[in-house]
């Protein structure tokens, strides 16, 4: 892929992308394939100063911003946008995503543009409960109910799954293995309850252009799953796990990069777990198969040029811990603009 055009008529300096949540998986991956690119010029945000990836871009290319549920989250973020001429913000933390998504054209007015799908498909895939009912009839989809008063223990088979409509990775996530255990726990409608799925569990990463088209769908095995986070699997051609990631993309109007995650049931048949629509923490494997997420998102944002549709290679990977080594002064310079952002 060639590198990536300057924006505007006669501009000349690199196209300058802001990816927020430095300290996790998603956004390291992701600025690993987009700073091999001599038309990107990398910012690093985070809402902690010891978050890793701020300190694999230049001093004055780093900043601090609210959690993504703090009332100041989008002013702050916006104003170190204009503050550090930001082009393109790229958010890898879901809380962050509906409140940008519904601030983009408040971000459109100052030059940015958010490398996020639209705030209708957000609300659906970031809901449990109406990804489900989006879903069914498209892919199997576990039984889900939410966890009201009006459940009915004796309905279910089990064990089943309690946990929380919104939300990521691992946490709030129960197991109740009888209608007594269930009876037991305290009902929400912030809860579902789900049929247990034992089989192997895959993720999808799927990347669609600007219009919801879908140019790769990549499976891939979680072969060894820590806290939520996979740490070990491999890329691997299932026509079934490919169609499956571009039918719920399609249905659910993805744009750019997401990840789905799919687990097979008793029979083998996979059904859906649930929508990432964002940039996933195991991305480098999938650039390591032969599709750089990434940096073919922000062509497709850019209106550049991206292939009708890309296959792949089978690949694994282990993952391990790295470490890089700073003054402590650096630390405690990080903080001071967040300081004087929220004023």
């Amino acid at each position: 892929m060639t590198a990536l055009a300057s924006r505007g008529p006669g501009r000349g300096a690199p196209l300058r992308v802001l990816v927020t949540g430095a300290g996790g998986p998603a956004a390291i991956a992701a600025m690993k394939s987009l700073r091999e690119d001599p038309a990107v010029e990398l910012l690093a945000a985070d809402m902690d100063p010891w978050a890793a990836g701020l300190y694999l871009v230049p001093s004055q290319e780093r900043t601090l911003i609210p959690a993504g549920a703090a009332p100041d989250f989008v002013d702050v973020t916006l104003a170190r946008c204009r503050a550090m001429r930001v082009d393109v913000l790229l958010p890898t933390v879901d809380a962050e995503l509906r409140p940008l998504a519904r601030a983009r054209p408040a971000f459109a007015a100052a030059g940015v543009d958010l490398l996020l799908a639209p705030a209708a498909a957000l609300d659906v895939i970031l809901d449990k409960l109406l990804l489900a009912r989006r879903c069914a009839g498209v892919v199997r989809v576990p039984g889900t109910e939410a966890f009201t008063p009006s459940v009915d223990p004796a309905s279910w088979s089990y064990p089943v799954v309690v946990k929380p409509r919104t939300g990521s990775g691992s946490r709030g996530i129960m197991i109740a293995t009888s209608a007594a255990e269930l009876s037991a726990m305290e009902r929400s409608p912030g809860l579902i309850v789900q049929e247990f799925l034992p089989g192997d569990e895959y993720s999808v990463d799927v990347l669609a252009d600007a219009s919801g088209h879908v140019i790769a769908s990549v499976p891939r095995l979680r072969a060894r799953v820590d806290s939520g986070v996979s740490v070990g699997g491999r890329t691997l051609h299932d026509l079934e796990l490919e169609r499956f990631g571009r039918v719920v993309a399609q249905a659910t109007g993805i744009t750019y990069v997401a990840n789905i995650q799919c687990k097979r049931g008793y029979d083998g048949v996979a059904a859906l777990l649930e929508v990432n629509p964002r940039m996933p923490g195991t991305l480098g494997l999938t650039i390591a198969s032969g599709v750089d997420m990434p940096r073919l998102a922000l062509a497709a944002l850019l209106g550049q040029p991206v292939p009708e549709r890309l296959d792949f290679r089978d690949r694994a990977v282990v993952r391990y811990l790295d470490e890089r080594v700073i003054d402590p002064s650096e630390i405690a310079a990080v903080g001071h603009d967040l300081a004087g952002a929220r004023g």
